[in-house]
């Protein structure tokens, strides 16, 4: 459970850090949470679209991307710097969109400070996450890398997509190959993964080892919820992540076919419609 300030690993009180954040556009503010391994700039694919009529804030949590942090810290230590962040910019109201573990600590955000959220956009997440990736072996990296790197250097270059791609860890995060994932993969993902901390895993890692299960606290929530979810997620099952919309009071759900844990990168056009259509039903999580 992630529910105070007390930091088991240094035995005492966590004081927040200044997150680097990346803000766009004007209007009501969407809080645009990333997963591990990610940024604040991984969620572009949301925040593009979204600034066009919202003001979305885009942090690097704590240990990743350009918020840097010298020593370990736990999993609690992201909601301290988070409520930091919104009181920094003066958020009074913010609907939230969670991706992986952001999608983790949006919910934990409206658990803890249910006045300030206003609506959850959880994506590929889960109140009781659970997946079912294979082993990885030292091939899976071998051609992850080279894929990673190929496409960093020409994104569009289909022999390295079936050479390479198809045959790296890419296969259990996407299941649609195309040259639209592995421009996202190569202009968001990698760096991202460079720039994510040892310190940031382990607090990850610890969290789910002591079986981090929040369903019967759903209950709580009151906002307008959206849970979406890749049906072939190797590292947030799909089941996991229909499981919590089940136990959250007001809850709209999409499953799409034929995609991962990546499938907004491998699906933006329709996940964006999605999104949309949602808040033109829910008004109210977008208006103060």
């Amino acid at each position: 459970m992630i529910d105070s300030r007390h930091n088991p690993n240094t035995n005492t009180v966590s004081s927040a850090v200044d997150l680097n954040v990346y803000v766009q556009g004007e209007g009501f503010p969407i809080l645009c949470l990333h997963g591990h391994p990610g940024s604040g700039s991984s969620l572009c694919v949301f925040t593009n679209h979204l600034s066009k009529r919202f003001q979305t804030f885009a942090p690097d949590l704590r240990g990743y991307g350009k918020s840097r942090f010298d020593g370990n810290f736990d999993m609690r230590d992201h909601l301290i710097d988070l409520e930091a962040l919104i009181d920094r910019f003066g958020i009074t109201k913010c609907l939230v969109l969670g991706w992986s573990l952001g999608g983790i600590l949006g919910m934990e955000l409206a658990l803890r400070r249910p006045e300030r959220v206003t609506g959850l956009i959880l994506v590929a997440t889960a109140a009781r996450p659970r997946g079912n990736h294979p082993p990885v072996s030292w091939q899976d990296n071998l051609y992850t890398g080279v894929a990673a790197l190929l496409s960093y250097i020409k994104p569009d270059w289909q022999w390295n997509i079936e050479t390479f791609g198809k045959r790296s860890l890419f296969r259990y995060l996407i299941q649609q190959h195309t040259s639209t994932a592995y421009r996202y993969i190569a202009k968001d993902a990698v760096s991202a993964y460079l720039q994510t901390s040892a310190p940031a895993t382990r607090a990850l890692y610890s969290a789910i080892g002591a079986g981090y299960n929040r369903l019967r606290d759903l209950e709580q929530i009151e906002c307008p919820c959206l849970v979406l979810a890749g049906a072939c997620d190797r590292h947030i099952s799909a089941d996991a992540s229909l499981e919590t919309s089940e136990y959250l009071k007001d809850c709209q759900s999409h499953c799409y076919p034929n995609t991962a844990h990546l499938f907004p990168w491998e699906i933006p056009n329709q996940v964006l419609s999605d999104i949309d259509c949602w808040l033109e039903k829910n008004q109210q999580v977008v208006s103060v």
